[in-house]
C-alpha cells in the first residue's frame, strides 16, 4: 500500500502504445475500444497515452484512427489471397504482394525504433505482421489479440513472437501450438461500452414502433452494414409467417429498402404495423438490441461478443466466404453451448422458420439460450485485456 506522502505512481507519465491491425471492422473496433479503456486506466493515475497506428492506407483503421485523433502511419503489406488449391496460393498477385512484406517489415521497424512503445498491440489483418515481427527485432513486447474461435493467419504467423496472446474464447486454448499455449490469457473481445448500455423504450420512440405488440417477441434481423442478400431474401420469403408470431425490426442495407418495402408492400395493416424496415442503425443499436428478444445475423466475432455480453439468443447464418470459414466455427462454438442456432449451407424460408419457430413461441426456451449465451459474453473484456497490456508492458 502506498504512504500518504509518496507519489502516486513510480510509473512514467506516459505510456507509449502502437496499436497495428484492421482492414475491417472486426479487427478495427476492437483494439479502439481497449485504446478508449487504457486512456481511461491511466488517466484515473494521473498518466497520458501517446498513442500511434500502423495500419494500411485503405483499411478501415484508415478512417478509424484519424477521426480520433490518433497518429496514423502506413507500411507497405502483402495480402494473401487464400484458396484450398495449393497451386492458387502462388497467383502472381500473392507473390507480388509477398515480395512487399520485407519492405513492410523495415517500413515497421524503424517505426518501432523511432517510437520506442512500451508495448506493441496487434489485433490482426494483414498489416498486424510487418509491426509485430519489427516489435521482436526491436525487443518490444508484444501482445496479439484473436477475436476468432481460432487464430487468424496473421495472429498464427505473430505467435511464436507474442509476449502475450489474449484470445476470447476458452474454446482456442487447446487448438493453440503448445509452444505458445503458456503465453495465452482468456480476456474477450471488447465490446464498446454504449453497446451494453441500451434502453428498450427509447428504441420505440427513436423509431417510431408504434405499430409493434409489446405482448409478442421481438426479433432483430441484421446482415451488417451493408446488409446480407442471403439474409433479406430468406426473411423476406418467411415475413408473414414472422409477423403473426413477432415484431421485425430488419436492418437490410441501405441498397436493398426499396425493393423489400415493394415486397412488404400487401401485407395486412396488423401484420405491417409490426415490421420496422432500415438500410441502417445507427446511434439506437444499443437501444434496438436491449429491446429485442432474438437476433438473426451473421456470426463475425465482433457480433458474437455483442450478443453474448448482452444474452441474446440468435439464429445465425454464417457467412460462407469469411477468411478460414471462421464465421462458421464461430456459429458452431455458440450452438454447441445451446446459446444459438447455427443454419449452414442454403438457408430457406422453411428452414429459418424451423429455428425460429420453437424460439419465437417459448420465452423458457428464450430465457434458457439467453442465459448460455450470457455466460460465454465477456462485457469487461477491455478491461481484461488492458490489464495484459500493462503487465506485459511491466514484465510481467
Amino acid at each position: 500500500m502506498r504512504g500518504v506522502n509518496e507519489p502516486a505512481s513510480r510509473l512514467p507519465s506516459t505510456f507509449r502504445l502502437i496499436v497495428t491491425g484492421g482492414g475491417t471492422g472486426g479487427h478495427t473496433y476492437p483494439a479502439l475500444t481497449a485504446v478508449r479503456a487504457l486512456q481511461a486506466r491511466l488517466a484515473a493515475d494521473g498518466r497520458a497515452l501517446d498513442l500511434l497506428w500502423i495500419g494500411t492506407p485503405d483499411g478501415l483503421e484508415a478512417r478509424v484512427a484519424p477521426a480520433e485523433g490518433i497518429a496514423f502511419k502506413t507500411v507497405a503489406t502483402g495480402k494473401i489471397r487464400r484458396s484450398a488449391n495449393p497451386l492458387k496460393m502462388i497467383s502472381p498477385a500473392n507473390v507480388k504482394d509477398m515480395a512487399r512484406v520485407p519492405l513492410g517489415v523495415a517500413q515497421a521497424r524503424k517505426i518501432v525504433s523511432d517510437f520506442r512503445p512500451d508495448v506493441v498491440l496487434a489485433t490482426g489483418g494483414y498489416v498486424a505482421v510487418p509491426a509485430g515481427l519489427a516489435a521482436r527485432m526491436c525487443k518490444r513486447p508484444l501482445v496479439l489479440h484473436e477475436q476468432t474461435v481460432r487464430l487468424g493467419l496473421a495472429n498464427r504467423k505473430l505467435a511464436g513472437s507474442a509476449t502475450r496472446i489474449a484470445v476470447s474464447s476458452e474454446s482456442t486454448l487447446p487448438l493453440l501450438p503448445e509452444a505458445v499455449r503458456s503465453a495465452a490469457v482468456v480476456t474477450g473481445n471488447p465490446v464498446r461500452p454504449e453497446v451494453l448500455a441500451g434502453h428498450a423504450e427509447k428504441a420505440i420512440t427513436a423509431l417510431g414502433l408504434t405499430g409493434f405488440d409489446r405482448q409478442l417477441p421481438t426479433l432483430y434481423v441484421t446482415g451488417g452494414a451493408q446488409g446480407a442478400q442471403q439474409i433479406n431474401n430468406v426473411v423476406r420469403d418467411a415475413l408473414p409467417w414472422l409477423l403473426e408470431r413477432a415484431n421485425v425490426v430488419h436492418q437490410c442495407g441501405p441498397a436493398n429498402v426499396e425493393a423489400l418495402r415493394a415486397s412488404a408492400a400487401g401485407l395486412p395493416p396488423q401484420l405491417a404495423g409490426r415490421y420496422f424496415l432500415t438500410g441502417f442503425v445507427g446511434p439506437e443499436l444499443p437501444d434496438v438490441l436491449a429491446l429485442v428478444d432474438v437476433v438473426v445475423s451473421r456470426s463475425g466475432a465482433g457480433t458474437l461478443a455483442e450478443l453474448t455480453a448482452l444474452g441474446k439468443p440468435a439464429v445465425f447464418v454464417p457467412l460462407a466466404s469469411s477468411a478460414g470459414n471462421e464465421q462458421a466455427h464461430n456459429a458452431r462454438y455458440l450452438e454447441e453451448a445451446g446459446a444459438a442456432v447455427a443454419l449452414e449451407g442454403e438457408v430457406t424460408a422453411v428452414r429459418l422458420r424451423d429455428a425460429l419457430g420453437p424460439l419465437l413461441a417459448d420465452p423458457a426456451r428464450r430465457a434458457g439460450m439467453a442465459e448460455a449465451a450470457r455466460v460465454h459474453g465477456r462485457p469487461d473484456a477491455a478491461d481484461r485485456l488492458v490489464d495484459v497490456l500493462l503487465s506485459a508492458a511491466s514484465g510481467g
